[in-house]
This record gives C-alpha cells, sequence and structure tokens, in this order.
C-alpha cells in the first residue's frame, strides 16, 4: 500500500513497517496528480485536503499530525467512504513549554506571574487544558474563556473581558467563522485597547485568530502590550512589519517537538494500520532525552523555573532565525524562508519527562521541578 507523507511527519516508515510503501513530499507542494495512486495520506496543517486534490485519487484513508482541522474537508472524505484521523493532544505539551518559555522570555513576567498574577486562557481544547493544568502545578493563577463549552465543565471560566484583563493572554482556540462565536479576528482593535500596555499577548493558535493589519496599527501608536506571535496571518508570506514589532516571533514551531511529532506519528499510523486491517511491528517508543539537567545552588522560584525551560528550548534563537529568513538581505524570499525554517527544524525535547539533579534543592525547589513534570533525582557528592 502506497502512503504519501509530509516530510515533516518523523518516523512514519519505522512505525508502518514494511507493509506500506511511504513516499514524502512538501507540505505546500502536494497535488492531485502525486495523489492519485495513493491508498493513504499523512498530511500537517499546511496541507488542505478537499474534493479538488482527492477526486481522482484511490485515496482510502487520510490523517493529519494535527489538533486542528480547519484544513479538512471533513464532510467530503465522509462522503466518500475514506477514513480520518487526526491527533489532538500529540503536542500540547510542547505548545505549552512554548507558551511558558515566551513568559520566562520577557523581563519580569515569570516573577509577576509567580506573585499572584494571572494567566488568561482562551480556548480550553486540548491545549488551553494542558496549559491550565500546569500552571496550577506551578501555583501559578489562571481564568478561561471558552463559550462553546458548558461554564461548569470549565475551570475559573471567566467572560472575555475578564481574561483579555490578566496579565498574560494565551491563545489556543481553534480557528473557526461558526455563529454565534467565530474565532477569526477574535483579537481585533478594541481587544488589543483592551489589553493593558504591559501585559503580555500570546498567540500559538492560528494566525488569523489576531487580526494582523490591526494588531500592527496599534502596535505602531501606542507601547504595548509585548505580544508573542508563533502563527501568522497569510503563513508563510507573514508581515514582515508586524515581526518588527513583536517581543518575539516564530515560524509556527510551538507545537514542533520531537516528542509531540512522534506520538502523532503514532496516533495516526495506528488508526491507518486498523482503517486498512493491518498490523503495526510496534511503537516508536517516545523516550525523553536522556542528559540530566543539573541544577547549580541557590536556584529556586522563578530562575530555578526559567534555567529548566532554556535547558531544553532557546525561544531567542527560533525569533532570531525567522528574523533572518524574511529580511530583505536574506538569500530566499520570506516565503521560502518560513517554510524552510519548519521544514529543517532541528531536534526539539520537551522538558517533561526529563531527569533534574542538583545538590542541596529544598522542598520548594523539588516541588517545581516536578510540577514541570521532570524527575528530580538526589545528587549523591
Amino acid at each position: 500500500m502506497l502512503v504519501l507523507a509530509d516530510e515533516n511527519i518523523p518516523q512514519v516508515e519505522a512505525t508502518l513497517g514494511p507493509t506500506f510503501r511511504v513516499q514524502r513530499f512538501r507540505g505546500r507542494e502536494l497535488s492531485a496528480e502525486r495523489v492519485a495512486e495513493a491508498d493513504a495520506l499523512l498530511v500537517r496543517s499546511v496541507t488542505p485536503v478537499h474534493a479538488g486534490l482527492l477526486e481522482r485519487s484511490s485515496v482510502r484513508f487520510v490523517g493529519t499530525a494535527t489538533s486542528g482541522l480547519e484544513h479538512i474537508d471533513r464532510d467530503y472524505l465522509s462522503s466518500r467512504g475514506v477514513g480520518f484521523a487526526h491527533a489532538p493532544g500529540a503536542n500540547a505539551n510542547s505548545v505549552v513549554e512554548y507558551v511558558l518559555a515566551a513568559i520566562a522570555h520577557c523581563d519580569g513576567m515569570l516573577e509577576r506571574l509567580l506573585d499572584d498574577g494571572r494567566v488568561g486562557v482562551v480556548g480550553y481544547g486540548h491545549i488551553g487544558r494542558a496549559l491550565v493544568s500546569r500552571l496550577h502545578a506551578l501555583g501559578i493563577a489562571s481564568c478561561v474563556y471558552d463559550p462553546w463549552l458548558p461554564r461548569e465543565s470549565v475551570p475559573n471560566a471567566a467572560d472575555f473581558a475578564t481574561v483579555l484583563g490578566c496579565d498574560v493572554i494565551s491563545l489556543h482556540c481553534e480557528l473557526t467563522h461558526r455563529k454565534p462565536w467565530p474565532s477569526r479576528h477574535l483579537i481585533h482593535l478594541a481587544e488589543l485597547e483592551a489589553i493593558a500596555p504591559q501585559s503580555l499577548l500570546i498567540n500559538a493558535s492560528r494566525g488569523s485568530v489576531v487580526d494582523n493589519a490591526a494588531l500592527l496599527r496599534h502596535l505602531r501608536r501606542r507601547q504595548g502590550p509585548a505580544v508573542v506571535l508563533d502563527v501568522w496571518e497569510g503563513e508563510p508570506d507573514i508581515n514582515a512589519a508586524l515581526l518588527d514589532y513583536v517581543s518575539l516571533g516564530t515560524a509556527h514551531i510551538a507545537g514542533y517537538s520531537y516528542d509531540g511529532k512522534l506520538r502523532a506519528t503514532q496516533m495516526l499510523c495506528a488508526a491507518l494500520a486498523a482503517h486498512m486491517r493491518c498490523m503495526l511491528p510496534g511503537n516508536i517508543a517516545v523516550a525523553p532525552a536522556t542528559n540530566v539537567l543539573w541544577v547549580r545552588p541557590g536556584l529556586a522560584g522563578a530562575q530555578l523555573l526559567r534555567f529548566l525551560l532554556t535547558a531544553r528550548y532557546d525561544i531567542a534563537a527560533d525569533d532570531a532565525l525567522l528574523r533572518q529568513a524574511v529580511a530583505p538581505n536574506a538569500m530566499a524570499p520570506a516565503p521560502q524562508g518560513f517554510d524552510r525554517l519548519r521544514r529543517e527544524y532541528p531536534e526539539r525535547r520537551e522538558l517533561a519527562g526529563s531527569t533534574v539533579s542538583g545538590v542541596d534543592l529544598d522542598a520548594e525547589a523539588v516541588a517545581l521541578v516536578e510540577a514541570m513534570g521532570c524527575r528530580y533525582v538526589v545528587h549523591a557528592p
């Protein structure tokens, strides 16, 4: 059976085994002609899957290594009897650690949150839930806005205005045009004006949740809020002028940890094998990074948390790479540079699951280590 798989979905060949013949493709370059003879298609968010792509193909299964579904015409797949699977939650911890890394990068914000600050979370899906859970473990207060869910099912449910009044506003809603609560341009000029200049706005959901043109106008004419964008309207042809005004900008890689990608591979391949009534040779284990993180004496509180986050992920490096890729003197046009960063993204391991060791860490410091999903091992002198 022929499986076409996006080049950014790792270990598909090893996970599926010899029953399946795997060919790779670049996500934005897939054509109907290429798909014609395939039995299955595994994509990421940059590949729209609809009748125009599949109507002349023999595809019997489509999987997307994402939680978002706006690029998939599920009604069409259902009408043709094509099996479908996605990977909700596979990259949730990756995005959570990205958000915390962004907070840790902004001067004083981590200290502010640990000292009775509050994070407003928009969207209580897999990622929103994971973020709220991690914040609770760290002792950071949060409130949540998700009008699509029953209020009693959302912890610390709040109205939109309350969330916008928080120290950090982190966006994790799906992109939808559905009424009565469409999320496209959920953050427009009025919402930006409601956010305090000393607050931090993070968008790691979909680019169009924030009106990028309105955001640029707002940032040009007043100071703040600080803004972190991992997603952009018009990807891969992003607004380079807006990048000049944000605190951090990255190339839609918040969920790009190797751990998250491998979880998605496992989920899709298992669903594909079940649909095709085939056996898999066995899952590729998602083992945590093996190197021990050594904590120097005296680190505690925000300093300790910042050390842990940066030990696994340097968000400033991703910001610098995007600025280089879209600079006027870049070697390739900005859209190609944006896609190249995603295509050639280095292996990034998650902090959760890591082993942490140190000398004389007190109970509060150990609790912080464990709150990040790490395992603390007492250093033997």
